[in-house]
């Protein structure tokens, strides 16, 4: 009977855990979509009454976020830069896939390990390295040939160098555990039936990834939409959304436009979540 108390008491107070885990992890959330719908100049209490102005209004002082240019053009930056790291960081990812589970070179894993390194690597550390590298490199290219590599000062390109140093790490983790679960028994038949090796990883092996890949990039999108630790150090005047809220708090401080984007960001965040679920969801019952 003592037995009996001692699990349920126990079962009861990880549920209790659990749940205030959740609810610590969420409230913050729920805070800050729910002013994005308050009446007021501040995101404060007391609540003055629901209103979409913090959207869709185009007048000052209540601007909402669909008519802030300087917040639409971070939209735009943050939605270009993850789109090209997400695309990048697929490519890549699924070439180090089939590099280290088909592959078989000296100091496969020491190169393994390499590519792993730079997620454990703090975003600020890598975000300083590579600009004073690429710094570094401008300034010695115009001072001994007289060349102007702009693309190697603070903007687009950096930024988007700098997020794909990590996130690529990600997408060919997800993708190698796909393709170490892919029979290659199937190619060698399709090879043996007279296909082509291009034939045979169009028709058999990337299809067989391609969940992987479509979640590994989504993975990559978020990851990258909302990075800012590197990209800090990298941008130019091309300034993603996390760099302009951010500019925006330091100068304005928090204003329910502020939380207008958060929660449009969530939204947003939430779907492609979700679509990355489905996705694996189908991967499992391949």
């Amino acid at each position: 009977m003592l037995s009996q108390n001692k699990t349920t008491a126990f079962i009861l107070g990880y549920r209790l855990y659990v749940a205030a885990f959740f609810i610590f992890l969420a409230a913050p959330l729920v805070a800050a979509g729910a002013f994005a719908f308050n009446d007021s100049l501040f995101p404060a209490l007391p609540w003055q009454g629901f209103t979409l102005d913090w959207f869709f209004n185009d007048t000052e002082p209540k601007l909402g976020m669909f008519h802030d240019d300087r917040l639409l053009r971070g939209l735009y930056y943050s939605f270009v830069i993850a789109v090209i790291v997400a695309a990048l960081s697929i490519l890549v990812g699924t070439t180090n896939a089939f590099l280290f589970v088909r592959g078989n070179f000296p100091a496969k894993n020491f190169f393994y390990i390499m590519m792993v390194v730079p997620l454990v690597i703090p975003g600020v550390i890598l975000g300083i390295s590579i600009l004073v590298m690429a710094s570094d490199t401008a300034n010695y290219a115009e001072d001994v040939w007289g060349l102007d590599l702009e693309f190697l000062r603070p903007g687009i390109f950096l930024v988007v160098m700098g997020q794909f140093s990590f996130i690529t790490t990600i997408t060919s983790l997800v993708i190698t555990a796909r393709l170490k679960k892919f029979d290659e028994t199937m190619e060698e038949a399709a090879l043996n039936l007279g296909a082509s090796r291009a034939r045979v990883l169009r028709t058999i092996t990337l299809p067989f990834l391609r969940p992987a890949m479509i979640a590994a990039g989504i993975v990559a999108f978020l990851v990258s939409f909302e990075n800012f630790n590197t990209t800090l150090f990298l941008v130019g005047s091309e300034a993603p959304l996390t760099i302009t809220m951010y500019d925006r708090m330091a100068k304005v401080g928090s204003t329910p436009v502020l939380n207008a984007v958060s929660f449009f960001l969530m939204v947003g965040s939430g779907l492609l979540a979700l679509v990355s679920i489905l996705v694996q969801r189908d991967k499992t019952k391949q």
